[in-house]
């Protein structure tokens, strides 16, 4: 009844902000970047709530806290210091700054504006529609079973429940809707954050006693022979810490601050929340070795995603569980609308207004948006609902494969005046096939070394192929360091 109650204020509350960013939108500017105007608690927020989801709580924190144990909180602390605290500091100011100079909102436009050139910008909307619009159904997919697990309705209405709230406060507020309920989630996760490990640890004698437990039992359960090897686990540090560096999600947050001032307090916001947030998910995961002696086996295969929500449902009183349902869902849809705003933007932004018809009005180009919005909601529903196989395949793809394509680019444009167009078009292709094709090679368990010499490889490809071909022209450089 407590889980009804949080729930049905929360969805309402998403629903009044959603109709309060419609009135304080009036521009695609507006829409997409909150008109350049966001300060640095709630840029942090926003930033700290796309990076996790329920992936995090519910994936990664049970399978990587089972099979390394306390040493899974490496990973909660790179992405605290190199995906959060670094990311600010090192891209924050200058992606701000070169933004403006080119007059650009999205990913694909720095790309065209600031090498020069026409297709790039094409290839670049195609890499973010095919790898993130999938992503943002699969996290629909998980938060319908979760709802139909809670409150044991069909996973239909759930998924139609979440479509519609998630759709009235996208499509209706845009930027200044996301930002302002990613503050309010941001809170929630935190809350429940703390609250679950400070009573997972209390029924083992608290944290320093449970830590103890942790390294006792750890061993018995994945003897030295079965323990993951450790370069998976650096490789896991680097995906899911330098990643957020060439995700388009993650860097339109640098794009929307109001002022240079914010840079600093926002890093810093930001690597407090991602440190309580990544520890305490993987802290969570390393005590399920308190609680039980062996994984969840479902036909035949240790069911690591059962694994969390099972410790949870167990082990915490109703009113902890309502709190950290609102986590899980807090997470996963501050999650879904930066992954629907950046993918509808590839369409309407990218593609449209920037090919097809580059004289549309700020008006419809505005209604465009909203409307593509809505209707890769409506995708994301009927992917989701079909539970199309791809989908597996593409989730587990997507943070290789989009990283891969943009990290190397993105930080040689913002860094390197000789970088060229051929650089770029080189270092693109090659992180992206290379991210695709270790994955089916190397298979799915070692995804995220994939992933890695993914983004690694075009740090080579860029500068070898821009120092082999012509120099960009002159005009084009001198704008965007302008300032910087």
């Amino acid at each position: 009844m407590l889980a009804i109650l949080l729930l049905s204020i929360f969805l309402a509350a998403m629903v009044v902000i959603g109709v309060w960013g419609m009135r304080k939108t009036s521009t695609l500017g507006d829409f997409f970047l909150g008109g350049r105007s966001v300060g640095p608690w709630i840029s942090a927020f926003a930033y700290g709530t796309s990076y996790f989801s329920a992936v995090l709580f519910i994936g990664f924190a049970g399978k990587l806290g089972w099979g390394f144990g306390l040493n899974a909180l490496w990973i909660g602390l790179g992405n605290a210091i190199f995906g959060s605290l670094l990311a600010w500091l090192v891209l924050g100011r200058r992606t701000r700054i070169m933004t403006q100079n080119l007059d650009v909102m999205t990913m694909p436009e720095f790309l065209m504006e600031r090498f020069g050139g026409k297709y790039i910008k094409i290839i670049a909307a195609i890499i973010i529609f095919t790898f993130l619009l999938p992503y943002s159904a699969s996290v629909f997919k998980g938060l319908g079973h979760l709802f139909e697990a809670t409150f044991h309705i069909s996973y239909d209405i759930a998924l139609l429940i979440m479509i519609g709230i998630t759709g009235v406060y996208l499509v209706l507020g845009g930027y200044f809707a996301i930002t302002l309920t990613d503050f309010i989630q941001g809170i929630i996760m935190l809350a429940g954050s703390i609250t679950m490990v400070l009573v997972l640890s209390g029924k083992n004698g608290g944290i320093a006693a449970s830590v103890t437990q942790v390294m006792q039992k750890y061993p018995l359960h994945l003897p030295p022979a079965k323990q993951p090897p450790l370069i998976l686990l650096g490789a896991l540090v680097f995906m899911t810490s330098f990643g957020t560096w060439g995700l388009p999600q993650m860097v339109q947050k640098f794009y929307a601050v109001k002022s240079e001032a914010v840079i600093k307090k926002a890093a810093l916001v930001t690597a407090i929340f991602a440190l309580v947030i990544g520890l305490s998910a993987y802290f969570t995961g390393a005590l399920s070795h308190l609680f039980y002696e062996q994984v969840p086996v479902v036909n035949g295969k240790p069911a690591f995603d059962r694994l969390i929500p099972d410790l949870l449902t167990r082990h915490l009183p109703e009113p902890l569980m309502a709190v950290i349902l609102l986590l899980i869902l807090s997470a996963s849809m501050s999650t879904l609308s930066s992954l629907v705003l950046v993918s509808s933007s590839a369409i309407a932004i990218d593609l449209y207004k920037g090919h097809v018809n580059p004289q549309v009005s700020k008006e419809n180009s505005l209604y465009m948006m909203r409307f593509l919005s809505a209707l890769f909601i409506v995708i994301s529903y009927f992917i989701a609902r079909y539970d199309f196989a791809i989908i597996i395949t593409l989730m587990s793809l997507s943070w290789g494969a989009v990283a891969g394509s943009f990290m190397a680019p993105l930080l040689y444009g913002l860094f390197w005046k000789r970088t060229t167009l051929a650089g770029v078009y080189a270092g693109m292709l090659t992180g992206l096939a290379t991210s695709v094709s270790l994955f089916f090679y190397w298979g799915e368990a070692w995804s995220p070394a994939a992933s890695s010499v993914g983004m690694l490889l075009p740090f080579l490809v860029i500068p070898v192929v821009s120092l082999a071909t012509k120099p960009p022209a002159a005009s084009v450089v001198e704008t965007a360091f302008r300032g910087v």
